[in-house]
């Protein structure tokens, strides 16, 4: 079960989203605090007293404007923790996503908070705190849809297609549109086997289905999709396909 802390320099929200919190039977105990100073005090108190302390904190709902730090500044420190505790952000706010994004929150819930979207949040944590072996955290993507933003994982993604300055997210559920340069995603998620096989696709190494030589033109098969390569990258795809089926 979860341990929370939730963080809103406003009392009132503050205490309907610890209210919401404590009614949802994945959460063991839920504290509230008023500005950014208190939430790090008793972050670093639980990180020295570590996870199986009285003060111990799985996840951290943070709201974004605040007076003095914000939560976005809370999250950028709590990354250069060694252990952080994860992080959900709640706001009033629909234009952080991409930041949350850079942050690797688990989550971005919008106010006002409905029970129904802080129990998917709750979901998403409860999944990404259970006990694993030696790993990070699911990379997630926020996306838009019908006004709600959503964390996609990268590991759902099969491939990724350009669109100007936005990317078209494929998954096996459907697509989703981001305002990120394909050029940014291949960097991100270099490590993370995706390959740039042409100007405007960047594929999940490992989703390749079949590559295809015919007639000098190179293509391959991602899931229903058959997508071109370009001349450029096919020596390097063919060679990591190689590697990949070797190792």
């Amino acid at each position: 079960m979860l341990r929370v802390l939730a963080v809103d320099d406003e009392e009132p929200a503050l205490e309907e989203l610890l209210y919401l919190l404590r009614s949802d039977r994945r959460v063991r105990s839920a504290e509230g605090a008023t500005d950014a100073t208190e939430a790090l005090r008793r972050i670093g108190r639980a990180l020295e007293a570590g996870p199986d302390g009285e003060d111990a904190i799985d996840v951290v709902f943070l709201d974004i404007h605040m007076a003095g730090l914000t939560g976005l500044d809370v999250a950028r420190l709590l990354a250069g923790f060694a252990k952080p505790p994860l992080v959900v952000f709640v706001t009033a706010h629909e234009g952080f996503a991409v930041q949350a994004f850079d942050l690797k929150a688990v989550d971005y819930v919008l106010k006002p908070v409905r029970k129904e979207r802080l129990a998917e949040a709750v979901g998403r944590v409860s999944d990404l705190a259970e006990p694993a072996p030696a790993g990070t955290v699911a990379e997630q993507i926020p996306v838009e849809l019908g006004g709600v933003t959503r964390f996609v994982p990268v590991d759902d993604i099969a491939y990724v297609e350009a669109q100007g300055d936005y990317a078209r997210l494929h998954t096996d559920g459907g697509s989703h549109l981001v305002r990120i340069p394909l050029s940014t995603l291949e960097e991100r998620w270099a490590a993370r086997g995706f390959v740039r096989i042409h100007r405007r696709h960047l594929v999940a190494l490992g989703r390749i289905d079949e590559l295809r030589l015919d007639g000098g033109a190179t293509t391959v098969r991602v899931g229903s999709a058959e997508l071109s390569v370009s001349r450029r990258h096919a020596r390097q795809l063919r060679e990591l396909l190689m590697r990949n089926v070797g190792s």
